[in-house]
């Protein structure tokens, strides 16, 4: 292959793992390989001064999602270049100042302040637009809403999830296929949510490592001068040091020996210069300004030999490949396992029982498989699934092939769904391990829902196992009683519907006024004009309540349910038969949903698009050329700002 076609391979397949990264939240291949593709890359470029226009060397970041406002940053968001010798670090001082401090790994966003408040928060997408996720900001745990200053204030911060906080969340989530894989990930899905409530509930914090502008004030060309400023109005900036060509390589140790143990997640250091107009004066590249690089720790990397594939299967049927291989030491602990993640994973790396493979820690923390040295690409994918012997079949999302367990009634699928049903934002059903849950269907005491309530027909065998008696049962049986009085939306989520979580749950439930037998019925076209719900999520809920076998099992659980729907005061339903449409960003509500959950309180309905039925479009821009806007004014339906709608429809006047 020559230097031009591999070159365009390699910006296709480093295009596809940053989008699924960045934009979707998934893995398409590990860090190291990233790293290694993307640097033969750059040494492509250099050797035949070729740059592709779509080339990740030039073009940064993922493009943003379409549920959040979008807007595009005054200057353009650059990546930074990055070594991973200190040596090399040393040497870009050229015998100047600069403050080296944690490269942390979570999410970039900018913030603007005016008038001492916070005003605008905009995530840092493609580099050139991002996403507005003011109202989510507001909730970072560490974030001043209110400063001192006064004049316009501009900065960049690091959105985080720490570990302990990560490890709490995940605690909290019993089904292990729901478990988030890393506080990246789950930083960037919390701080883009439409909902602030789920923001606020994940504990994000930020932490600033840029100053932009700060309106009238001199800092007489010192960084640490502006770092100091950020203290003193109430932020928390990076920790940094400020160090010289001498002291430059001992501070790197001191980072080094201390993110062994530090909370926050870190893929590295930031060098920058102290003097900001020496910076400023050496310009930028296409991808990167000069006055700071990033330093990547040097992975520590073991050889070892994969001995094994595990096939891990879960409750939707996924069945995972898990790497086993000659145990290694790494970053002071024993490791034998790797997730391989899926299918395309596995075969890129042309995986073989027997194979010498290299593994490292990403980020110092998980485990991952870094090469593979010998490349015999023997090992074979499951026809059958490991638990029940039923037939696999290879499902290609996007890009990604994953295995998938197609028979409904294997054991691995019963017991993971058995233990949402259970868990405790679903039924909260307590006594019931994946353990013990796996002894009752063994038993035969449990094949569907309904039998959880049944468990008395089996008191003796019961108190008889290992690890019951006679309290533990009574626990049990108390549990499970009280489980028959619930809401809906927790059963709708204890289902495990692909995609249905605890927040779609009530969605669906409120959008249907608490009416089972309307939403069973709806078809995917209802279902996906509810804002928020879209068609993956519309077909999974159609599909699961199409199926006879389900409806048969739900009538039997319907049985020993009491549905406890919310009271609804006839009075304040002022909007009864009234349809709204929101759009845009809000400024008297924390987001849409929270606006939409009033209208739906007080009788009224929100769409997610513009109709003759539409009653008016809920727009703070009505000047704006968006679809919506353009609909609204074809169709004469009114555009009413927020101020405008309580006043009109919710008798507020401001």
């Amino acid at each position: 292959m020559d230097a031009k076609s591999r070159m365009k391979e390699l910006v296709e397949t480093l295009n596809a793992a940053a989008k699924a990264y960045y934009a979707e939240d998934k893995e398409l291949m590990s860090n190291w390989e990233y790293d290694r593709l993307y640097e033969e890359l750059e040494a492509l470029e250099a050797e035949t001064g070729i740059v592709l226009s779509n080339s990740p060397t030039v073009n940064v970041g993922y493009e943003a999602v379409e549920e959040l406002p979008k807007e595009r940053h005054e200057s353009p968001m650059l990546s930074l270049g990055k070594t991973k010798s200190r040596e090399e670090l040393r040497d870009w001082l050229q015998g100047h100042e600069a403050l080296l401090s944690w490269k942390l790994d979570g999410l970039t966003v900018v913030l603007t302040y005016q008038g001492g408040k916070l005003t605008k928060a905009v995530t840092r997408g493609n580099g050139e637009i991002g996403e507005v996720i003011t109202n989510n900001a507001r909730t970072f745990r560490n974030l001043p809403l209110s400063i001192a200053f006064q004049g316009e204030l501009v900065l960049r911060g690091e959105a985080v999830i720490t570990y302990s906080d990560f490890e709490k969340i995940n605690a909290r989530i019993e089904d292990v296929d729901a478990k988030y894989k890393n506080p990246r990930n789950l930083c960037s899905g919390s701080v883009r949510q439409l909902n602030n409530e789920v923001t606020a509930a994940r504990n994000v914090r930020l932490y600033v490592f840029t100053l932009v502008r700060a309106e009238g004030m001199d800092f007489e060309n010192s960084k640490v001068r502006q770092f100091r400023f950020l203290q003193e109005q109430g932020f928390d900036v990076v920790e940094y040091e400020l160090v010289t060509e001498d002291t430059i390589l001992g501070a790197i140790e001191r980072f080094e020996k201390k993110v062994e143990t530090y909370d926050v997640p870190s893929d590295g250091l930031v060098l920058t210069y102290e003097d900001i107009a020496y910076g400023q004066s050496l310009g930028r590249t296409a991808k990167f300004p000069r006055d700071s690089i990033a330093f990547k720790w040097a992975d520590e990397v073991r050889e070892t030999v994969l001995r094994e594939i595990e096939w891990s299967p879960s409750r939707t049927g996924l069945i995972n490949p898990v790497a086993i291989f000659e145990p290694v030491e790494l970053e002071g602990t024993t490791v034998s396992r790797a997730s391989v993640h899926n299918i395309s994973i596995l075969r890129g790396l042309k995986l073989g029982i027997g194979d010498h493979i290299t593994v490292y820690k990403a980020n110092m923390i998980i485990p991952q498989i870094a090469e593979n040295l010998t490349r015999s690409d023997t090992v074979e994918i499951p026809a059958t699934c490991p638990v029940c012997g039923g037939p696999t079949h290879i499902r290609q999302i996007n890009e990604v092939q994953s295995l998938y367990c197609i028979n409904e009634d294997c054991a691995a699928k019963k017991i993971k769904s058995f233990t949402l049903f259970t868990s405790r934002d679903a039924m909260n059903i307590e006594g019931l391990s994946e353990a013990t849950l796996e002894k009752f269907i063994d038993k035969g005491f449990i094949r569907e829902y309904a039998d959880l309530f049944h468990l008395d027909r089996y008191r003796e065998e019961i108190v008889e196992m290992e690890g019951f008696g006679e309290r533990s049962y009574q626990n049990l049986i108390d549990s499970v009683d009280q489980a028959r009085t619930t809401t809906l939306p927790r059963v709708i989520y204890a289902l495990g519907i692909a995609n249905i979580g605890v927040a779609n749950a009530k969605m669906l439930c409120r959008h249907f006024d608490y009416d089972f037998e309307r939403m069973k019925h709806a078809d995917v076209g209802e279902l996906s004009a509810i804002e928020g719900v879209g068609e993956v999520i519309a077909t999974a809920f159609v599909d699961y309540m199409r199926k006879e076998e389900n409806v048969e099992k739900l009538d039997r659980l319907w049985k020993e349910l009491t549905i406890e729907k919310p009271v609804v005061d006839a009075a304040a339903q002022t909007l009864t038969g009234k349809v709204f449409v929101i759009t845009g960003s809000l400024v008297h509500y924390g987001n849409r949903n929270e606006l939409k959950e009033i209208i739906e309180q007080k009788g009224g309905k929100v769409t997610g698009s513009v109709t003759s039925k539409t009653d008016c479009l809920i727009n703070n821009d009505n000047t704006s050329t968006s679809s919506k806007n353009k609909k609204a004014k074809e169709l004469n339906i009114p555009i009413l700002t927020e101020k405008e709608f309580r006043a009109v429809y919710l008798g507020i006047e401001e």
